[in-house]
This record gives structure tokens, sequence and C-alpha cells, in this order.
């Protein structure tokens, strides 16, 4: 009977100890990642390449028609809402190159942002983004009807 109280014991101090070193040792896990905060207009300052893919309806006869479309060209802030642009399109096979677009952009202190060409080629195009590692590259998609399309683009 005695032997049986201090197997008992004895379970009851490594199921003790086995608890205190659980509770007391961090956690192993993936750590939660939160959007970037801070950001202003300020953040996007300067010269980004980017490349777009996907398909528009805009501009694609028959009217509703679906047409891939691609970019790639460099978009230029000035960090303070100004936006330019210089690219080539690709639009159902046909590349016209020299394309230029501006407008104004604005960016929100959790570090998405929107812009929209009011000039150009492509006036009337908008896209909301978000910005990554402190506006050294965003992703971006347009928010006109017509177009399925996503975008990137990296500083230079």
């Amino acid at each position: 009977m005695k032997r049986i109280r201090i197997v008992s014991a004895l379970f009851a101090l490594a199921v003790l100890a086995a608890l205190a070193i659980v509770t007391t040792t961090p956690k192993h896990g993936v750590r939660a990642v939160y959007a970037s905060s801070g950001c202003t207009d300020a953040t996007l300052t300067g010269n980004y390449v980017f490349t777009l893919s996907g398909f528009t309806t805009r501009n694609a006869p028959p009217e509703g028609q679906e047409l891939p479309i691609t970019a790639v060209g460099v978009f230029a802030f000035d960090g303070a809402g100004n936006i330019s642009a210089r690219y080539t399109v690709n639009f159902n096979g046909k590349a016209p190159t020299g394309q230029t677009s501006s407008g104004s952009y604005a960016v929100n202190s959790d570090c998405s942002a929107s812009f929209s060409f009011t000039r150009g080629d492509d006036a009337g195009y908008a896209a909301n983004m978000e910005i990554i590692g402190g506006g050294t590259e965003m992703f971006g998609i347009p928010t006109q009807v017509g177009d399925t399309q996503t975008f990137d683009a990296k500083k230079q």
C-alpha cells in the first residue's frame, strides 16, 4: 500500500513538472502579421517599375467581350499626391508603345493607397494598392468595371 502511494506521488510530481514546463515555455508558432502603419503620400516617392496582366472589357468590340491585356512601364510618384506613368501596353495582341498618363494618388496611414489617371492615354483608369516594405513595393488592382487585372510595382 505504501508503494502505491509513493508511485502515485511521483506520478503527480511528474505531471506538475510537465505542466510547469509547458506553461512557461514560449510558443513556437507563426508570428501574427499586421498591416504596416505610418504611411503617407511621401511613402511613395520616385520611380517604380511595374508589370500588369489580366483581362479587360473596356474598348473591346463587341461590347462586353473580355480580352487579354498586359503592360510594363514606370510609375513616377512625387511624394505629394501626383503620379505620372509611361508604359507599353499589349491589348489583345497589339502593343502600342510610348503611352503616358498622369493623375493623383492618396496613401492611407495603414499603407493602403489609391490612384486615378485623369489625363493621357488611360484617363479614367483607377486602382487600389497595398504598399509593402516601407514603400519599396506595391500590389494593385483596378477599381473600374470591366477590368480584371493585377499589377506589381517595385521601386527602382
